[in-house]
């Protein structure tokens, strides 16, 4: 009696279907990646600033100097004055930033990002 092996695995063109999803799932990646480290980098800029002594005590235009300097320093490009409001609190601000990144897809499609965060800065420096 004879039995038969059959071979299993992909065929080449199943495996280039899935080259083809793992590489376009690359190409977003590469393109969402530096949108949302700029993000962190927006964060941790505002959280430094919440830890300054008497940061609630300072003018807006002197905290705002201090963020972007803070930024200049993570190679923030799409922050820009415009995007950074601040509010009154009991015992200091609260700055917000607000900003979009859109970056190239492909042909005329888009990636949008749309982030928006704040930060309590107080008398005393601390959150």
């Amino acid at each position: 009696m004879k039995t038969m092996n059959t071979q299993r695995g992909m065929t080449l063109t199943s495996f280039l279907v899935v080259l083809i999803v793992i590489g376009f799932g690359l190409y977003i990646g590469m393109k969402l990646f530096p949108m949302y480290q700029e993000y962190y980098a927006v964060r941790s800029a505002l959280k430094g600033l919440a830890k300054e002594p008497g940061v609630g005590k300072m003018e807006p235009a002197r905290v705002q100097d201090m963020f972007f300097k803070r930024l200049n320093i993570s190679y923030s490009e799409n922050v820009k004055p415009a995007n950074v409001k601040f509010d009154r609190i009991d015992g200091g601000w609260n700055m917000k930033v607000d900003y979009e990144v859109r970056r190239e897809l492909i042909g005329n499609l888009d990636v949008v990002g749309k982030f928006d965060t704040n930060q309590e800065l107080t008398l005393n420096g601390v959150d």
